[in-house]
């Protein structure tokens, strides 16, 4: 792998492996492999080795490079659906590999708090937290220009409830309050409005 050629070192490792599934440095190869298919973008057969070796080897010392490697592989795996928009806003594509991502990393951060990668793993599931607000504002957003309004505050208040720390509180709180006007359910409007002005002083909706 040291000249960079990841296809070809995938190959070569996927017939080690085949060839020696339990041999001494079967472990090595196994982790190598996935790197290899990692560094390809081969995401299922990254998925499929990661899942095998967690299964032969639960009590492994590197079964944490192993979590933390598919949740790299789901976070790319969402990257790649759109990767050729380039430019083009893509939160409203389904997050069901970030959420799966988030998952891996939560798991690994659980059950190995001691892990070298389990910094850099908080650090991811912040974004991947951000990732799924910015889908749940989307979809709230879509559901208001078809004037459906009980179904975006809803998306809002869902935004509070399970990323209250995430970057799409405020445009949250401004959807609740937009909504319960035009629903003229006054109290939870004021409520809203209420929040709005104590966190996000300068919003626009605040008159």
């Amino acid at each position: 792998m040291a000249n960079g050629n990841f296809a070809a070192a995938a190959d070569s490792l996927s017939a080690l492996d085949s060839r020696f599934p339990f041999g001494p440095l079967s472990h090595q190869v196994q982790l190598d492999l996935v790197y290899s298919y990692y560094k390809s973008g081969k995401i299922d057969q990254t998925l499929a080795t990661i899942d095998r070796f967690i299964r032969l080897n639960p009590n492994h010392a590197d079964v944490d490079y192993a979590f933390y490697m598919r949740g790299l592989t789901n976070m790319e795996a969402d990257n790649n659906l759109f990767q050729e928009l380039v430019g083009i806003d893509t939160t409203d594509r389904d997050p069901s590999k970030s959420k799966q991502a988030f998952e891996d990393f939560r798991r690994l951060i659980q059950q190995y708090p001691d892990s070298k990668y389990a910094a850099d793993a908080r650090q991811r599931m912040v974004f991947i937290k951000n990732r799924l607000a910015s889908y749940e504002i989307s979809i709230a957003r879509f559901y208001m220009r078809r004037e459906a309004f009980i179904a975006a505050a809803n998306r809002g208040r869902y935004v509070l409830e399970y990323y209250p720390d995430s970057d799409q509180v405020q445009q949250a709180l401004e959807i609740m309050v937009s909504c319960y006007d035009q629903l003229e359910l006054t109290e939870l409007r004021d409520n809203a409005m209420k929040t709005l002005k104590l966190n996000f002083p300068d919003s626009e909706f605040i008159s």
